[in-house]
């Protein structure tokens, strides 16, 4: 894309001296991917953290912070326990901590920065790309803001706060985990829980960004293929200005449009390329604010052409249609853990290897279970060509029914609090905003196995008028309600289809978790820990097991599936059923037979296959 010939990037880590570089080493003895292996902990996540909107100047905070963990509603600190490396939560290896915060402490950072001279009369933006869960921030002493929300990006204009020299940035957060209401995924505060290590504080690129007095906030980019029109919403922080939005084919413009602030620019493309998982095809936009006929902002990124949609096929079976076409969507359950990293890869090298491998052996969808990643995530899914299923990640789960049998109900597993409800709603909406622009996303998935699942139907409708340009499942597994798209069914380890409602798309959400032990490459020594849904010897025996349960599915999809997703892309600390093992390092199939099956089932709904 041609802004990334553009880009400018001031990165600025604290204290990145030759000694706390050389004292820094990984918390812990667990096992390390490559990328955390040899890390570079001068340059950390250096790419631009938001691809969808990107501009030319901005500086990254990402490096050496210190931090101090101390109970609740104590006073600022006046000194620390030592230094962290950010963007990784506090119980991770690659932070160089390795400490465990619980409900009852709060975490506090600080680092210093200094803003350019070149930036003077610009207002400043302070970015978190996440934080989990409640962070408050400070610069110079000054409140500048508060956000509660573990899987959102948030800003701050510190502008006003700022001064000349070295300016003194704090951040306190709280994080109860699944001791709270608040959603956090597989997350957990109990060391026996059979969830995951818990994730506490900054977990995303921090990073400053100069922008000037009226500039735009952020884009709604939305693609109408059947009328060959791009929408693009800009949202500003003024309420007069003219929007011109042009778009490039590489460096050949293909169409402009102008409106007027607040209102939508619509794009008409003609000969208009389709996005797909054979071809990816993305064009790049530039977006400019002007004021009284001078420019006042431009920002650039990217869109895709492409309708996600159901209909009949010609057996009279509902099917998910990619750009009005029949297409089976064969994924990968993905929880995005890393055994260093916990929430954060190592890299951004590593993040584009888990997508890269699952398309290399077929998949051309991929379920982000009850995660939100990093904005850099969706851009590989999207440029790849990776279907994107999103979870609302779990959350206040205690007390509800976990694991009801795949039926259609009309009673949900969860009665919360009016101030749970309100925090769900609250992230659930901040998550569509964030992720709405991304093309490779083309369902949204608000619960997952009845985990806290409440106020299904209303959900339901909620987020189909609030992105009707989706799909929507709203319940992955378990308690199916007769609302949105979908039926989604759940069955280990092999597939099986135990309801059909010919009035919805009828998928399998979650099979497989074929396991296997690769010794020197798990997150538990102890064997007795480790699990999958079944256990086999050898690649051969995974590999034997995964063809022979994708000739079980080829027969369910001509009785109805149009989606499967296999457990998992990779293990994950005691879940020992992975298709890769839990560091990256050995693959525990053989490729190329997964890739032929895949393939049979991914081509089994086209006109050439009837």
């Amino acid at each position: 894309m041609r802004i990334r010939l553009l880009l400018v990037s001031l990165t600025v880590v604290f204290f990145a001296n030759c000694t706390i570089a050389q004292n820094w080493k990984p918390a812990g003895d667990r096992i390390m991917t490559v990328w955390g292996e040899n890390l570079d902990t001068e340059n950390i996540l250096p790419e631009y953290p938001r691809p969808i909107m990107e501009r030319a100047l901005w500086q990254n905070l990402n490096g050496f912070w210190n931090y101090k963990i101390q109970p609740k509603n104590s006073s600022r600190p006046v000194d620390f326990d030592g230094e962290i490396l950010v963007p990784f939560a506090i119980e991770s290896a690659l932070s160089g901590v390795g400490k465990e915060v619980g409900p009852d402490n709060e975490l506090w950072y600080q680092r210093t920065f200094t803003v350019p001279q070149t930036w003077k009369g610009k207002r400043v933006l302070l970015h978190f790309g996440a934080v989990d869960w409640k962070a408050t921030v400070y610069v110079n002493d000054i409140l500048v803001g508060s956000h509660t929300g573990g899987y959102t990006s948030f800003s701050f204009d510190v502008t006003d706060a700022l001064i000349k020299g070295d300016n003194v940035l704090c951040v306190k957060v709280f994080d109860s985990t699944n001791k709270g209401y608040q959603p956090c995924g597989k997350q957990t505060t109990t060391p026996k829980s059979i969830w995951y290590t818990a994730v506490t504080g900054i977990w995303q690129t921090v990073w400053l960004e100069p922008v000037a007095e009226k500039h735009i906030c952020d884009l709604k980019i939305t693609p109408d293929i059947d009328r060959g029109i791009l929408s693009v919403d800009a949202t500003t922080n003024c309420v007069e200005g003219i929007i011109t939005v042009s778009v490039y084919d590489g460096q050949n413009k293909v169409a402009t449009a102008k409106s007027l602030v607040g209102a939508v620019t619509e794009v008409a493309i003609s000969e208009v390329q389709l996005w797909s998982p054979a071809h990816p095809f993305l064009y790049d936009l530039e977006v400019t604010l002007y004021v009284a006929g001078k420019q006042q902002d431009m920002v650039s990124g990217y869109a895709a052409m492409r309708k996600i949609s159901v209909i009949n096929d010609k057996d009279g079976i509902q099917r998910m249609a990619l750009n009005n076409e029949v297409l089976f969507q064969m994924g990968t359950l993905d929880q995005g853990w890393w055994p260093d990293g916990l929430y954060t890869a190592p890299t951004d090298e590593a993040q584009l290897f888990d997508i890269q491998q699952t398309k290399d052996m077929g998949f051309n969808m991929i379920r982000k279970h009850v995660k939100v990643e990093p904005q850099r995530w969706y851009y590989h899914c999207d440029r790849l060509g990776m279907l994107v299923w999103q979870d609302m990640p779990s959350g206040d789960m205690p007390g509800g029914k976990w694991h009801a049998a795949n039926k259609i109900t009309d009673k949900d597993s969860k009665e919360r609090t009016p101030q749970s409800a309100a925090q769900y709603r609250k992230e659930w909406k901040e998550i569509i905003d964030i992720l709405y622009s991304y093309p490779s996303i083309i369902m949204w998935v608000p619960f997952n196995e009845s985990w806290g699942q409440f106020e299904s139907v209303s959900i339901a409708e909620w987020t189909k008028c609030y992105d009707s340009s989706r799909l929507l499942n709203i319940a992955s597994g378990c308690n199916l309600f007769r609302t949105g798209d979908i039926i989604d069914v759940h069955n280990y380890p092999e597939p099986r289809m135990y309801v059909f409602d010919s009035e919805f798309v009828n998928v399998l959400g979650e099979y497989g978790g074929i396991g296997l032990s690769v010794p020197g490459h798990l997150w538990h020594q102890d064997s007795d820990t480790n699990w999958g849904y079944i256990t086999s010897e050898d690649t051969k025996a995974v590999t034997d097991k995964y063809v022979s349960y994708g000739e079980m599915l080829y027969q369910l999809i001509k009785r109805g599936f149009s989606a499967a997703v296999y457990t998992q892309t990779t293990d994950v600390e005691s879940e020992i059923n992975g298709l890769m093992t839990y560091d990256r390092k050995v693959v525990k199939v053989d490729q190329e037979e997964i890739k032929k099956i895949n393939d049979k089932l991914t081509s089994s709904l086209t006109d050439k296959e009837e």
